[in-house]
This record gives C-alpha cells, sequence and structure tokens, in this order.
C-alpha cells in the first residue's frame, strides 16, 4: 500500500473512532467524513483566498498545509435542538429557550455546551487514533469555515483535521507567509 493509501486509511480509522465516540443522551448529532483528494485541493485552494478577505496569513498558511496534507478528515456538529438538561451551559435558561434561537456566522450558533462537548470528544478521539499511527495531524477550526463555505457539509460547526506522513511534521514549526 503506498504511503498516501496508509495515511487515508487512518484518516477511516479517525472517521470510525469519531463515529462511535461517546455521546449525551445517546443521540448522535456527530458528522466525520475524509475529504476526497479533489475536495481537499479545493479546500486548500479556499482557504488560501480566504486569507486576503480575512486579512490574516494564518489562512494561507492552513491552506498551504492543507494542500500538503495526503488528506483530511472533516468532524462537524449537526443542527441539534438542546439535550433536555436545562443546564444553562448555553446562555439559556432552558432547552425550549435555547432551540428557539439561529444565528449564522462563520459557523452557526448557538450550539448545545453538550452537544459540543460531544464534538470535542470526537475531535480527541479521531485525533488520538492519528497520533497512535504516528501519522501527523492538527485540528483546524479555518478547515470548518471554508468546508462550510463549500459546501462540503451541512454542520453548525465543522474542525478539520489534515493528516501527513514525512520525516518532518509539517503542522509544526508554521509561521505565516508575510
Amino acid at each position: 500500500m503506498a504511503l498516501k493509501e496508509t495515511v487515508r486509511f487512518v484518516g477511516d480509522l479517525m472517521e470510525l473512532a469519531a463515529r462511535t465516540a461517546p455521546k449525551a443522551v445517546g443521540q448522535d448529532f456527530i458528522e466525520a467524513r475524509v475529504l476526497e483528494d479533489d475536495e481537499r485541493v479545493a479546500l486548500g485552494n479556499d482557504l488560501i483566498s480566504l486569507a486576503s478577505e480575512q486579512s490574516s496569513p494564518n489562512w494561507e498558511r492552513d491552506g498551504r498545509n492543507v494542500l500538503d496534507a495526503s488528506a483530511v478528515v472533516l468532524i462537524g456538529l449537526l443542527p441539534h435542538k438542546g439535550a433536555g438538561l436545562n443546564c444553562g451551559a448555553c446562555g439559556f435558561r432552558t432547552c425550549a429557550e435555547f432551540d428557539g434561537h439561529h444565528v449564522e456566522g462563520e459557523f452557526v450558533g448557538p450550539n448545545c455546551s453538550i452537544r459540543m462537548l460531544d464534538l470535542g470528544i470526537a475531535l480527541g478521539s479521531a485525533a488520538k487514533v492519528a497520533s497512535d499511527m504516528n501519522v501527523d495531524n492538527r485540528i483546524m477550526y479555518r478547515i470548518g469555515v471554508s468546508a462550510r463555505r463549500l459546501g462540503m457539509t451541512k454542520t453548525n460547526i465543522c474542525h478539520g483535521i489534515p493528516l501527513s506522513a514525512t520525516g518532518k511534521n509539517i503542522f509544526f514549526d508554521r509561521s505565516p507567509k508575510k
């Protein structure tokens, strides 16, 4: 198996880890998938184009990381109602109050804090698989912004994890292009 195919297989295992990660109240609102190679390239190019719109070189830096990666895993939180716990962590007293709100930005909010914990657990489970398999990775929120913009996901909030297996980790010692 070629190295790029092996990294893609690890991405599949990461998708599995996100899918089977524990979810609050036994309800699953997590979406996880490995991008096809043409989607990865489109995503990287979009991140680079966003650099000028966002007035930040970090978008270009992340876009170049995506283009240099062998695979990208998207993990996001699908539209959802409150978990029914009325915990108030979302900023509303009850889940019923939370359920009536919707704000669009880079991501959609508000989001139930319990469901956001599910997303964090899924991301951590996936990143652990990559680490266990010695595949370099980095969780990036900017990938999720671009993936939503390009219609690659229908999630409220999404993060991406690019994957690489080279002699040196491409996701560290990164500096924005000046």
